[in-house]
C-alpha cells in the first residue's frame, strides 16, 4: 500500500516514513501543502496523512479542495492542533482520523490500519486470483485455505502484483512501489524477494501464479 505523508517537520518525517517502510508500506513525501496537494491530486494513494500548519497551503484547505472536487482518498490528520473545535473541524472537512502530536507511533500505526480497513469495508478491498486470498488491510494472505507466513516486503510485493493481476510489472515499477526507490540495474534486490515468494505462494501448490516474462519483468496469473 501508498501513503502520502504532508509534514514540514523533517525530523517526524524521519521517523514515520522508517517505521510506515518496516511495517510494509511504500511512502511519498510532501514539505509543502501546495506541493501535498500536487502530489494527491495526480497519484493514487491508499491514505494521506496531513498535517494542518504548513507551508504553501495549510492542511484545511488541502482536504477541503481533495473533498471539493470529489476525491475520497482517506485522510488521516496528525498535528499539534489540539483543541476540541479543530479536531471537529478535521472530521466535519472529511478527515477519517484525527491524531495529536506528540502521539506514539505504535498508536499512529494502528489508526492507519484502522482507517484503511474502514475503507477496505467501502471498497471491498479483498483480492482473490484463484485460490489466492490477500487481505490488504489486515495483511493476510493465504492459498488454498492455508496461511501464508509473509515478511511486510513480502506482502507488499504480492499484493501488488495481485492487484495488478494479469499485467506484466517491470523492475522498475515494483522497485518504486514496493521500496520507494529508483530501481539501480545492478540490483538484484527484486529477483531475490520474488524468489522467496514463489517460495512460500508457489512452491508448496501445482499451479504456480507467478511467472517471469523474459527482460520485462513479472506478472501475476492463472495460467493453463
Amino acid at each position: 500500500m501508498k501513503l502520502l505523508l504532508v509534514e514540514d517537520d523533517r525530523k517526524i518525517v524521519d521517523y514515520l516514513r522508517k517505521g510506515l517502510v518496516e511495517a510494509g508500506f511504500a511512502v511519498d513525501v510532501a514539505f509543502r501543502g501546495d506541493d501535498g496537494l500536487h502530489l494527491a491530486q495526480v497519484c493514487d494513494y491508499d491514505l494521506i496523512v496531513l498535517d494542518v500548519m504548513l507551508p504553501g497551503l495549510d492542511g484545511w484547505s488541502i482536504i477541503g479542495e481533495l473533498r471539493g472536487s470529489g476525491r475520497q482518498t482517506p485522510v488521516l490528520f496528525l498535528t499539534a492542533m489540539d483543541a476540541v473545535h479543530d479536531r471537529v473541524r478535521g472530521l466535519e472537512l472529511g478527515a477519517d482520523d484525527y491524531l495529536v502530536k506528540p502521539f506514539a507511533f505504535s498508536e499512529f500505526l494502528a489508526r492507519v490500519r484502522s482507517v484503511l480497513r474502514r475503507g477496505a469495508v467501502r471498497n471491498n478491498d479483498v483480492l482473490q486470483i484463484a485460490d489466492l486470498e490477500l487481505d490488504a488491510t489486515r495483511f493476510t494472505a493465504s492459498r488454498a485455505g492455508r496461511k501464508l507466513e509473509l515478511t511486510p516486503k513480502e506482502f507488499g510485493l504480492l499484493a501488488l502484483l495481485a492487484r495488478r493481476a494479469g499485467d506484466v510489472l517491470s523492475r522498475t515499477l515494483i522497485a518504486e512501489q514496493v521500496w520507494d526507490m529508483n530501481f539501480d540495474s545492478d540490483s538484484n534486490v527484486v529477483d531475490v524477494h520474488i524468489r522467496r515468494l514463489r517460495a512460500k505462494v508457489d512452491d508448496p501448490f501445482p499451479a504456480k501464479l507467478i511467472h517471469t516474462v523474459r527482460g520485462v519483468g513479472y506478472v501475476l496469473e492463472v495460467r493453463a
